[in-house]
């Protein structure tokens, strides 16, 4: 059983694993200290320990024992480990955020499910009114989401035919549209 921490290095760095043990029982509370310190949570700070000593022993290749201490490269990975955890709650209270904003988003559409049905119908009868070609470069677009470039390469149409095609579309639409809110209102 190695007695010193030198001892403990080498063996852990030659894949001793009664080096790492010894390691686990030298610096694991040390380990876990600072990550509950950082993390102020008691459970994320057990397995960030835990996390330390698996990827310390996984990357023990990397350890030099002539470059540093075992301590010390420990400590660095803890570090990073930290700064894992901490991205991790980040993205974790980002992703509830969305899914509440979801949430929300949805009842708003549940409440205004008419309006939407009723928007549908008002643009389908105005891009029924436009050209077969202005009515074809505007659903690419919007439909399925091409570029004018895309939309001239699919539809064998130059791209400045295509451009006019889309703004004059665009232009018809945006009148059409005017005058069926002008006359709801």
């Amino acid at each position: 059983m190695p007695k010193t921490d030198d001892d403990i290095a080498k063996g852990f760095a030659l894949g001793d694993e009664s080096c790492l043990a010894a390691a686990y029982r030298r610096w694991g509370s040390l380990v876990y200290t600072v990550a509950a310190r950082a993390l102020g949570d008691v459970e994320e700070a057990k397995d960030v320990a835990q996390q330390v000593f698996i990827g310390a022993w996984r990357g023990r290749a990397g350890f030099e024992p002539a470059k540093g201490t075992l301590p010390a490269w420990l400590m660095g990975i803890t570090r990073y480990k930290i700064a894992d955890a901490l991205e991790q709650r980040s993205r974790r209270r980002r992703d509830l955020e969305a899914v509440s904003a979801i949430e929300v988003g949805a009842e708003r559409a549940e409440n205004s499910v008419p309006t939407a049905i009723l928007d549908q119908l008002v643009i389908r009868d105005c891009l029924a009114e436009l050209t077969a070609a202005q009515r074809q470069v505007l659903e690419l677009a919007f439909f399925d989401d091409l570029t004018q470039t895309q939309i001239a390469e699919r539809t064998g149409l130059p791209l400045g035919t295509v451009k006019t095609h889309a703004r004059r579309g665009l232009i018809a639409l945006k009148r059409r549209l005017e005058e069926v809110d002008g006359a709801a209102q």
